[in-house]
């Protein structure tokens, strides 16, 4: 599964997991549900936790390498992911893509999604031919095929149910981005986005419906495709902000300066009446530097009364009241900027700060999120 930069609020149903082929991992918290489950209805029969966590265990491995044929394919295809989500099903890919309206090249786009089952089958099938050699015992094709009690079983059919539930054509499961890269040959990405999704959200509905009639795991896998299809259709949302407000819509116009010539008490004393963080620092109509709060009360207590001339930093970032709020969160995070000017005619007219720019895009987000669901 694959998208382009991942919401903040998705950060928080998440944990880092490190990195991995400079990737930013993070494991979301729909395993903890897997493990919840897996130790109400089979740890106890197989005799223990452990077995239960091995089964886990399993399952995040086989989906982590899964994901790795994605990541491997997407880097030597020219498609720099930034932080992959791991879910029970799979995973989702965050990748460096800046426009909804242009769809990357179907070429790589497609490769890169069927890459993952590529690797669940040849793990299913390298497990199989091992249990043979190893453990003549193990019947693959016994039931049930997903159990804590039988480890060497369940590694078998993890990766195959892994490899045959992603090539359905439900978005965001690797066959449904296949489906989206084919309608997007008719429309832009966004509606063929939606389009994909939907489909994806009635795939889920089926399989809950389906485990309540033949085995409580498709309720679970219906249950883990709906999460995957939400965090898709807010990232499709967050991404449309991004891409679609511009900086004039959400920019402070109210906000407070410094000069080079006020001393530091002089500043922390209009911080004190502030909401603000960071500070434009102006000489006549130019400005020439920025100073945060934090700063200047180090400033303070290490050296003292001084000039804001002598803490500010001269190294930041303009843009432009027409630039995009992905322009602006791009040039924020490159350089580690808190503060990023809005300039008009070489005159500043206005201020975005990183708890700006976020709080924001959150709101817009959310609001868009309620009008989808509205009509």
């Amino acid at each position: 599964m694959w998208r382009a930069q991942l919401p903040p609020s998705m950060r928080s149903w998440s944990i880092p997991a490190g990195r991995l082929f400079g990737v930013e991992v993070r494991i979301h918290l729909t395993f903890l549900f897997l493990l919840l489950f897996v130790w109400m209805t089979e740890a106890p029969q197989a005799g223990g936790v452990g077995r239960g966590l091995a089964l886990v265990g399993l399952i995040f491995a086989s989906v982590l390498a899964h994901e790795m044929g994605h990541l491997l394919v997407a880097q030597r295809s020219g498609m720099p992911v930034r932080v992959c989500l791991l879910l029970p099903i799979g995973g989702l890919s965050f990748s460096e893509e800046t426009s909804l309206n242009r769809l990357a090249s179907l070429r790589r786009e497609i490769p890169v999604a069927l890459a993952g089952p590529v690797v669940s089958l040849g793990i299913a099938m390298l497990a199989t031919m091992a249990a043979l050699a190893l453990a003549p015992e193990v019947v693959i094709w016994k039931r049930p095929y997903l159990h804590s009690a039988e480890l060497a079983r369940s590694l078998v059919w993890v990766n195959l149910y892994l490899a045959a539930l992603n090539l359905l054509p439900a978005y965001p499961l690797d066959g449904g981005r296949v489906l989206r890269a084919l309608l997007a040959h008719r429309m832009d990405v966004l509606p063929a986005t939606r389009v994909a999704v939907t489909v994806g959200q009635v795939f889920a509905m089926l399989f809950m419906l389906a485990g309540g009639v033949w085995n409580y795991w498709l309720t679970m896998v219906g249950l883990f495709l709906f999460f995957a299809a939400q965090i898709e259709e807010r990232t499709m949302v967050f991404q449309s902000v991004l891409e679609t407000v511009r900086l004039e819509d959400v920019m402070l116009t109210d906000f407070s300066t410094l000069s080079p010539a006020d001393t530091l008490e002089d500043a922390l004393t209009k911080a004190v009446h502030t909401l603000q963080d960071d500070f434009p620092v102006v000489r006549g109509s130019d400005m020439v530097g920025v100073v945060s709060r934090q700063k200047i009360v180090e400033a303070l207590r290490s050296e003292g009364n001084a000039y804001v001339q002598s803490i500010m930093s001269r190294a930041f970032e303009i843009a432009g009241r027409d630039d995009s709020l992905a322009l602006a969160f791009r040039k924020l995070s490159a350089r580690g900027l808190t503060l990023l000017p809005v300039v008009e005619q070489e005159r500043l007219v206005g201020i975005i700060t990183l708890q700006n720019l976020m709080h924001s895009i959150g709101l817009l987000a959310e609001s868009r999120m309620l009008q989808k669901s509205d009509s």
